[in-house]
């Protein structure tokens, strides 16, 4: 990848506490393309996506975005200039509606008929329930809530912290089938799932991540058919990929 992409992490370290999560850790997203993180529980996928929208410091190396360091960027600072991050937990308005928690994610700009009639065609459904509460849609629902209000942000780069959590599969591969419209329209993804498969069919590019750092780098489909990625983390030899603490430095 090019020094011009439009996020750029070099050599950077993180953590916990006093605990260190990611170390010397370098990767790059350039624009309209999906990147995935994979990799085992701990090792360090969330803490990434956590130091790249400012909720954690890096303690060394540098966090790059639209050609300008992050450092001392607020997280809603990074949001106004277009690097979104939907957390796991989707963090959405629960007594609020769908219709209002979409006007929230557009706080930076004005929610136009335009950026609803977009989100609504990403996901019909939010549209049938567009009145109905947060807190009531089902769990595939609520993803979809959460991908579609960080998109009323206007974003460049989209970060999704494991979107099929939970969901069964049908739900599953319509949510990864908008990660793909919405990176035809040229938005950068940065995506976190627990399916390896599933992530690495999705993704431009990919990134293995171990104890913090990424030993392997290529394409999605060129490590969805490297045999030490589907031995540790397809499932295909029956071994197990290595577990570690988690990200909280808990066994």
């Amino acid at each position: 990848m090019t020094d011009d992409a439009l996020l750029r992490l070099d050599g950077v370290s993180a953590g916990y506490r006093g605990l260190t999560i990611l170390h010397d850790l370098g990767l790059r997203v350039a624009e309209g393309e999906i990147v995935a993180l994979v990799g085992a529980n701990g090792a360090g996928k969330t803490t990434t996506l956590r130091t790249i929208s400012g909720v954690l410091r890096p303690t060394s190396g540098t966090v790059t975005y639209a050609g300008r360091s992050t450092a001392g960027l607020r997280t809603s600072e990074l949001v106004a200039a277009g690097l979104v991050h939907v957390p796991e937990d989707r963090a959405l308005f629960g007594p609020l509606t769908v219709a209002e928690n979409l006007a929230m994610g557009a706080w930076r700009r004005r929610a136009t008929a335009e950026a609803l009639e977009e989100a609504y065609g990403l996901f019909p459904v939010l549209a049938e329930r567009r009145r109905q509460t947060a807190e009531t849609l089902s769990g595939g629902q609520q993803q979809m809530l959460a991908i579609a209000r960080a998109l009323m942000s206007g974003p460049r780069v989209l970060m999704l912290d494991e979107p099929s959590t939970g969901l069964a599969p049908k739900l599953t591969r319509a949510v990864l089938d908008a990660v793909r419209a919405i990176r035809d329209r040229g938005v950068a993804v940065l995506l976190v799932e627990q399916n390896a498969a599933q992530a690495l069919a999705v993704a431009d590019r990919a990134y293995v991540l171990e104890s913090g750092t990424a030993v392997l780098e290529g394409g999605g489909a060129e490590l969805a058919g490297d045999e030490r990625v589907r031995r540790a983390y397809l499932g295909l030899s029956g071994l197990e990929p290595k577990i570690g603490r988690d990200e909280d430095g808990r066994l």
